[in-house]
């Protein structure tokens, strides 16, 4: 693997994923509008960008269009259905590619992998999850569960997971895992 900020010819959106990373946001699949824009979270219904703002993940407020930055604040992206489009109820059952994210992210090592969805992270690890810090991890990578800030899960909203997020990733890193 190298450093990818390109997408697979199959692929819907690129992965934004380098060494280095602090913390990489894992989604279920573009959505429609995301796809026709080329950019992560694109829907003017969802609140990604401006969670990531409130949060202070970001020093401003980003737009869609913007995503390949992300990584200049430490931040990468991908989907768990890199090839398929569309809400968490319209992808086939074999679309979620567990392994391949799972690969990803040991092959990265960001310190924290964040799911924007329950269902994603459910698909991914196999197993009921809550919001917050996750009890596992991916090789040494942290794993934290959102509320998807999808404009069709607004009843779920809460940005208070994700201000929890901000304030792990703003406390230091112990001495004994600094390598």
């Amino acid at each position: 693997m190298q450093n990818s900020m390109h997408a697979d010819d199959d692929h819907v959106l690129p992965d934004v994923l380098q060494a280095g990373l602090t913390l990489v946001f894992c989604g279920t699949a573009a959505g429609r509008r995301s796809a026709a824009e080329g950019a992560y979270y694109a829907h003017p219904g969802n609140l990604f960008w401006r969670a990531l703002h409130q949060s202070e993940l970001t020093p401003r407020l980003l737009v869609p269009a913007e995503f390949s930055q992300l990584p200049n604040y430490g931040i990468g992206l991908t989907d768990l259905a890199k090839h398929h489009i569309g809400n968490d109820n319209q992808l086939p059952r074999d679309a979620f590619d567990a392994a391949a994210l799972v690969a990803k992210i040991e092959y990265y090592a960001p310190r924290l992998l964040a799911f924007t969805s329950k269902n994603g992270a459910r698909a991914a690890l196999g197993h009921a999850v809550d919001y917050g810090l996750q009890p596992g991890t991916i090789g040494e990578t942290q794993i934290f569960v959102l509320p998807s800030p999808s404009g069709q899960a607004r009843g779920h909203w809460n940005i208070a997971p994700w201000l929890a997020l901000a304030k792990l990733l703003h406390q230091p890193v112990p001495a004994q895992a600094i390598v």
